[in-house]
């Protein structure tokens, strides 16, 4: 089932530039993995030492997290989008 994973700009680089790649899989999880398999480069961005996908990688299902559906497990469909959003931090604080 091809599914198209939109790419931020941060991990473009990875991905020869793309904006989006399609993949195969029947779940969340499984599509992330074999968009990972095309584009080695960006496993190490994607994925902890122990394989799970890193905690500040928040990946949606059109307008919903995976987080609040079935996390990796949630199904996908022909035709759906996942989004993938590297949650940022950082900043200072305003001394007074």
């Amino acid at each position: 089932m091809p599914v198209t994973i939109l790419i931020p700009t941060a991990l473009r680089a990875f991905t020869d530039g793309r904006s989006e790649v399609q993949a195969r899989g029947a779940t969340a999880g499984e599509a992330i993995a074999a968009f990972a398999d095309d584009y080695p480069d960006i496993r190490r961005h994607l994925y902890d030492d122990s394989g799970v996908l890193r905690s500040f990688i928040n990946v949606y299902l059109g307008e919903t997290n995976i987080k609040n559906l079935e996390g990796a497990g949630t199904p996908v469909k022909d035709g759906d989008i996942l989004m993938l959003v590297p949650a940022i931090a950082g900043g200072t604080s305003e001394a007074e």
